[in-house]
C-alpha cells in the first residue's frame, strides 16, 4: 500500500503531516512511503533523513497524488490536489469541513473517502490520535510568547536597586486545551494570571495551574459530550463582556481561547472593551482562524488600535513546526497503526468503528457525515 504525502501549499503553513521517525515506522509496517521533495525542510528535516527511513523521494507531485492509496496532509487540500486524487485514495487531514462545503463535495464526487482529523473522537481510545489537542496545545503556548514580545513591560516580578518592578497582569479567556497551556506558559513566565471560561468544571484545572478563575454569572451554561463548550446566548453574551471589560482594563495582557466547534467563534472582546484598555496591552486572538473573538481582529496582522496591540495572527503552531510536526505526525500515524491490517499490509477502513464513524465524512461517493450531510445539501 502505498501512503503519499504531498509538502503543504497553504501560504504560510510550515508544518509537515509525517516526520522521517513516523514514516519509518509506517515503512516497517509494510507500507511503501512516498514523500514529495522538500517535503519537511521548515520543520526540520531534509529528504535525506526521509530516504534514510526508507521513504521515496518524490519530484513529481501529480504523480505522486496519483498513484497514492493513502494521502496525508496538514491542511485541507487544494482544488488540483482534489482532483488528482484517485477514485477509492483515502485522504486524512485536517479538512475544515464545516466550512470547506465544495471540496467535501468534490470529494465525494470522485470517490475519496476523506478523514478529517478534527473530528476524531475525544476519548480514551482515540486520545492518541487527538490533533486538535496537540496543535492547541502548542497555540496556547505560541500566542503567550507572542504577547510577551509584543509587550511593554517584562512579565515577571523583579526587585531591583531601582525598585520593584510588579509583574504583568493575564488575562485569559477560554480555558480549553489552548487556554490551559497559556495560563501554564504565562504563570512559567512569571505573571499574574485570571482566567475565564463558562464551563465551571474546568475551574479546578485553572486554579491547579496557579491562576485565579473568574466567576461571572450569566446563568445557565455547560459543554458537549466532546468537552467544548456550548454557545451563548446573546443575553448571556452581553452579561459576560459587561463583566469582561473591567478584567480587560486592569490587564497588559488579554488572550482569547475561546471556540465553539463547527460553528464561528463568538465575539468576545468588543471596541468598547479594547477602548478602556490602557496604552501598551496586548490582545492575542487564538481563535482568529475560526472568525475570531476580538471585534474587527485583522487576521494574519498585528494592528495597533490607539495604542492597543491587537494579534490576529493565523497558524500559530506553525511557528513551532519542529514540534507541531512531530505532534500532529505522531497522531496521524497512530490512527493509520490502529487500523493498520499487518496480513495484508493495509489501512483497513472500517466504517463502522466508532472512531472511522466520527471523522469519516466522505467515502462510497457520498458524504457519509450525517451532520456535514445535512448542512451541506
Amino acid at each position: 500500500m502505498t501512503v503519499a504525502v504531498p509538502k503543504e501549499t497553504h501560504a504560510g503553513e510550515t508544518r509537515t503531516a509525517l516526520i522521517p521517525e513516523h514514516a519509518a515506522k509506517l515503512v516497517k509496517l509494510g507500507a511503501q512511503v512516498e514523500v514529495e521533495a522538500g517535503l519537511g525542510l521548515a520543520a526540520g528535516h531534509r529528504d535525506e533523513a526521509y530516504a534514510a527511513a526508507g521513504a521515496a523521494v518524490k519530484t513529481d507531485r501529480a504523480a505522486l497524488l496519483a498513484t497514492a492509496d493513502l494521502v496525508l496532509k496538514v491542511r485541507k487540500p487544494s482544488r488540483e490536489e482534489a482532483s488528482a486524487l484517485r477514485e477509492g485514495a483515502v485522504l486524512v487531514g485536517l479538512l475544515d469541513p464545516f466550512q470547506s462545503p465544495e471540496l467535501i463535495g468534490a470529494l465525494a464526487v470522485r470517490g475519496v473517502s476523506a478523514i478529517s482529523m478534527e473530528l476524531v473522537p475525544r476519548t480514551t481510545r482515540a486520545q492518541k490520535m487527538d490533533v486538535l489537542s496537540s496543535q492547541a496545545s502548542l497555540a496556547g503556548y505560541a500566542g503567550v510568547i507572542v504577547a510577551a514580545e509584543q509587550s511593554d513591560k517584562i512579565f515577571p516580578m523583579m526587585m531591583t536597586p531601582a525598585g520593584t518592578l510588579m509583574p504583568a497582569r493575564v488575562f485569559i479567556i477560554g480555558a480549553g486545551v489552548a487556554g490551559l497551556q497559556a495560563i501554564a506558559t504565562a504563570k512559567r513566565l512569571g505573571a499574574k494570571v485570571d482566567a475565564y471560561d463558562t464551563r465551571p468544571v474546568v475551574e479546578e484545572q485553572v486554579r491547579s495551574l496557579g491562576a485565579r478563575f473568574v466567576k461571572i454569572d450569566v446563568g445557565e451554561t455547560g459543554q458537549t459530550k466532546d468537552g467544548y463548550a456550548k454557545a451563548l446566548t446573546d443575553e448571556q453574551l452581553k452579561i459576560q463582556r459587561d463583566a469582561m471589560k473591567r478584567l480587560c482594563a486592569e490587564s497588559d495582557v488579554v488572550i482569547t481561547a475561546a471556540q465553539v466547534f463547527g460553528r464561528r467563534a463568538p465575539i468576545l472582546v468588543t471596541t468598547e472593551m479594547l477602548d478602556a484598555m490602557r496604552p501598551g496591552s496586548v490582545v492575542v486572538d487564538l481563535a482568529v482562524e475560526s472568525g475570531g473573538n476580538v471585534e474587527d481582529v485583522e487576521p494574519g496582522q498585528i494592528a495597533d488600535r490607539r495604542g492597543v496591540k491587537i494579534v490576529g495572527l493565523a497558524n500559530l503552531p506553525g511557528c513551532v513546526p519542529v514540534h507541531a510536526s512531530q505532534m500532529y505526525s505522531s497522531n496521524v500515524t497512530a490512527l493509520i497503526e490502529e487500523f493498520w491490517d499487518r496480513e495484508t499490509k493495509t489501512f483497513r477502513l472500517n466504517p463502522e468503528d466508532e472512531i472511522i464513524k466520527s471523522c469519516l465524512v466522505t467515502h462510497g461517493g457520498r458524504i457519509v457525515n450525517e451532520k456535514l450531510a445535512a448542512t451541506t445539501t
